[in-house]
């Protein structure tokens, strides 16, 4: 046989694929203490799983690749059996772990060769990570699980089963795509909460504001200004919370442009980008004189994922595309501008996505929906520095205002740029 023949290269491909991916597992099983299968038995497991799928195609019998799935589960659990782990462990995650070897051996054959490269990777991740994995899942409060399943239940029971048709005045609304934006929005804030819960105040500000701007940049820059007023020596640390947090608001609606309207991405990123340079470089500015305590408040965000609050945001998105469509009817651009100017008081975000949806559908061009998006921001930036100066204090107000309205200026000036 022509080893180099298009099929025969293909072939050995497959096995040579096969033995890397068992040589991956089985490298990170070799480091227990006591391993009953290791670097060696996987890279075997990987060529007999290969092996396995390939009999089976040529004789047309699937059993075949079934027991030897059960030969190689059934051995490693014999192997366990016979000599215990001292530490008490059952075993049952290199059983696993060997029968996914296999099984991943077989997918390469049949031609899920990238499949296979990604899901040993994440095989190997989820074994190598096997103290980090426990420590998060102890700290994870009740509050946490119930918002992991509300967000599961968001996302693959009540998102499935919405209609996708447009309903209502100037046909403005679409259950499935309404919905759709609830799950995006909850699952960037659901992102931001599971991290500060995860990272814990003794990570710094840096870390707090960015994942605070991720979960709610209104909720983490009230309770820094709160902060800064009853700990004024630690004012310095607000301001850098706060800010950073707001610069994250550019970077979490570029991907949400990116992910709902991708042809606005790129001059909504040019425009969010002037702002969010502008505003570090004032925030880096500073840096270097901060000194930081060693515990810091944590954003008490709402769970993003509670039914009552995805209702909430659904209805406040659907009223303000409702609104839009209407104003913009009668009163044309500038009836969209003074929804945004309104809108972007409380939350950004429904009004950012209402003209990403009127931007898709065409009743707005690209500098309309930017300047839309521009003024939203600006307007929520506004409410921001109403809460820094009321709540913070001077103190505060002397240090972060620069910051905030440098991030102001250069939104305006990028849509300048744009214009």
């Amino acid at each position: 046989m022509n080893i180099f023949a298009p099929t025969a290269f293909a072939h050995v491909q497959a096995f040579a694929i096969s033995l890397a991916i068992g040589l991956l597992i089985g490298l990170e099983r070799e480091r227990r203490v006591d391993p009953k299968a290791g670097l060696r038995t996987f890279a075997l497991v990987g060529l007999l799983g290969c092996l396995s799928a390939l009999i089976a195609q040529q004789t047309g019998s699937g059993w075949i690749l079934a027991i030897g799935m059960l030969v190689v589960g059934a051995m490693m659990i014999a192997a366990t059996i016979a000599d215990p782990d001292d530490s008490g462990d059952p075993g049952t995650t290199s059983v696993v772990a060997l029968m996914v070897c296999y099984g991943l051996g077989a997918a390469v054959w049949f031609g899920y060769a990238t499949l296979a490269i990604l899901a040993a990777i994440a095989t190997t991740v989820l074994l190598y990570f096997k103290a980090q994995l426990h420590g998060i899942s102890t700290s994870l409060t009740h509050k946490d699980v119930i918002s992991v399943l509300q967000f599961a239940v968001l996302s693959f029971v009540v998102l499935p089963i919405l209609p996708d048709r447009d309903f209502g005045p100037y046909a403005a609304l679409n259950p499935l795509q309404i919905w759709w934006m609830v799950v995006l929005i909850s699952g960037i804030s659901l992102t931001g909460y599971a991290a500060l819960r995860v990272i814990g105040s003794e990570h710094g500000a840096a870390v707090i504001g960015f994942f605070g701007g991720l979960a709610s940049s209104t909720a983490t820059t009230m309770v820094f200004a709160r902060y800064a007023r009853s700990h004024e020596d630690l004012a310095r640390t607000a301001t850098l919370v706060i800010l950073l947090a707001n610069v994250t608001v550019a970077l979490r609606l570029a991907f949400v442009a990116a992910v709902v309207a991708p042809g606005l991405a790129l001059p909504l990123i040019t425009v969010l980008g002037a702002g969010s340079v502008v505003g570090l470089l004032v925030t880096l500015y500073g840096w270097h004189t901060l000194k930081e305590s060693g515990a810091l408040p944590m954003p008490e965000v709402t769970n993003p994922t509670e039914i009552r609050v995805a209702l909430t945001f659904g209805l406040l998105y659907g009223a303000v595309l409702i609104l839009s469509a209407w104003l913009q009817d009668i009163a044309g651009t500038k009836g969209l501008y003074l929804v945004a100017l309104a809108s972007g008081l409380t939350d950004v975000d429904a009004v950012v996505l209402s003209t990403l949806r009127l931007y898709n559908i065409e009743k707005l061009t690209q500098f309309e929906a930017v300047a839309s998006i521009v003024l939203a921001i600006l307007s929520n930036l506004s409410f921001k520095i109403g809460l820094v100066v009321a709540i913070g204090g001077a103190a505060l107000a002397r240090r972060t205002l620069p910051g905030l309205l440098a991030i102001g200026v250069g939104l305006g000036a990028g849509l300048a740029v744009l214009a």
